[in-house]
């Protein structure tokens, strides 16, 4: 089929793949190292709230690398000037895109009236992207469910979507699940809510003019090319934590790259990984997101256990990272 793709959807698209905001997982540490098995992916900060950042002034929460770019910070939050005044904090800090969390299920998030239970809320959220669009130059985009609770028709997809058309949305990126506020735990939400992609591909079909990617479930190389048959972009979640290396399967397969060995990352880790521990950041922070780049290989095994029970030893620095090295490199 022929793809009808938004303005912004040229093959150098930076939506084309990216990696979800991940609470407790995309972190700065986890961001550096993603980048160095994808050069193209666009990667999210975890989602900070909009109070963290103009009432609590927690402007660390913006610190990033430049070596992370495209990199786009996911903002929480329900208060149209509070989200203006947070977006606009994100734009000086240089992230090159403000993403607007509409999917998140939690109990936390709820009790602060955002997340997705503003899906119930689409002309708030269109007042909310409006605000933040008139604060910043960077895109604004918009990460939504396919439904949530008992709201689960697709019209009601539609109308949320032509709201946020008429607010000057031109991205939206679609988790194709639908939330279940109540019962359901943001793990159980994230398994349990059957998938519903021709739902999102409908969507692509009605609003060719959006640029939307696909976001749930979504593991391997050949489901990435099946869905950019369907839409713009595909966002990958816990694969590209989990098993980090189908980042590199996923580039080359896209943009005809070789893809660099297990090894090499590692050792191009190396200057970042002794800048961080010179200004007193623990190794366990930055090995945590690397435990599963030998997912599936001969050795994986031992290199989880050197770092997972070395890291957090006093002391810990690069030598650690050359001894988990050395079973993968053994049974290689």
């Amino acid at each position: 089929m022929t793809l009808v793709t938004s303005p912004l959807a040229s093959p150098g698209s930076p939506w084309r793949l990216s990696v979800a905001p991940m609470m407790d997982w995309t972190d700065r540490h986890c961001r550096y190292f993603h980048r160095l098995l994808s050069p193209h992916a666009l990667l999210y900060t975890e989602m900070v709230t909009s109070a963290a950042l103009v009432r609590g002034k927690q402007l660390r929460l913006l610190e990033h690398s430049q070596q992370e770019h495209p990199v786009a910070l996911q903002l929480g939050g329900s208060d149209p000037r509070e989200l203006a005044q947070a977006a606009r904090l994100g734009a000086q800090a240089g992230y090159d895109e403000i993403n607007l969390n509409v999917g998140c299920p939690s109990d936390r998030v709820q009790s602060g009236r955002f997340g997705a239970c503003l899906m119930r809320e689409p002309l708030l959220v269109g007042d909310c992207v409006k605000a933040m669009r008139d604060a910043v130059a960077v895109p604004v985009t918009v990460k939504c469910r396919i439904g949530v609770d008992d709201q689960d028709e697709y019209a009601d997809l539609q109308y949320f979507t032509q709201t946020m058309l008429a607010a000057g949305v031109e991205v939206l990126i679609v988790h194709a699940r639908k939330a279940w506020l109540q019962g359901l735990s943001p793990k159980e939400n994230r398994e349990i809510p059957p998938l519903d992609y021709q739902r999102v591909y409908r969507l692509k079909r009605e609003f060719p003019q959006l640029l939307v990617a696909i976001n749930g479930g979504i593991t391997t190389v050949d489901a990435v090319r099946e869905h950019l048959d369907h839409v713009d972009g595909v966002m990958l979640g816990r694969a590209a934590y989990h098993d980090p290396y189908v980042l590199a399967r996923v580039e080359a397969a896209l943009h005809g790259v070789p893809m660099p060995s297990r090894e090499s990352v590692l050792h191009h880790m190396r200057p970042y990984i002794e800048a961080e521990l010179a200004r007193g950041t623990a190794l366990k922070h930055i090995t945590r997101h690397l435990l599963g780049l030998y997912q599936g290989q001969p050795g994986a095994r031992g290199f989880r256990r050197a770092l997972s029970e070395g890291a957090h030893l006093a002391g810990a620095g690069w030598a650690l990272i050359e001894q988990a090295l050395a079973p993968a490199m053994a049974a290689a």
